[in-house]
């Protein structure tokens, strides 16, 4: 796909995604700034996902408005909507991330509670 300074992309940057703005084309990199977060970035150890017992649990707080980085111009997708307001567009993305980390604990907890229930009867059962 072909770019143009000016044009708004969706792209990712470690694990949060952003709506940018294009401002320099470099061969098979664009520099983009940050205009809005549309996926807050994951916390914790990503070479160790869901472990918390870890020697550096990472605290990923999202790109800050106009901050700007290199991409791949082949993972940007052509962003055609209205770009939201930068801290609201953070404060929604983080209640997202939250929301989304509370219904994981709320089904691992179900989990557990129905593999002690299918423990205890497996083998406290003397058939």
């Amino acid at each position: 796909m072909l770019w143009n300074p000016g044009d708004k992309v969706r792209v990712t940057q470690r694990t949060g995604e952003y709506i940018a703005e294009v401002l320099e084309i470099h061969d098979t990199k664009l520099l983009v700034k940050v205009l809005a977060v549309t996926k807050y970035p994951q916390q914790g150890d990503l070479h160790t996902a869901y472990e918390v017992d870890v020697p550096l649990f990472h605290q990923r707080p999202a790109l800050s408005y106009q901050e700007k980085f290199m991409t791949p111009a082949a993972s940007a997708i052509r962003y055609n909507g209205e770009v939201p307001d930068y801290k609201e567009s953070v404060r929604i993305a983080m209640e997202r991330e939250m929301e989304k980390l509370k219904k994981m604990a709320a089904w691992s907890e179900r989990c557990l509670a129905v593999l002690e229930s299918m423990y205890k009867e497996t083998f406290t059962n003397t058939k």
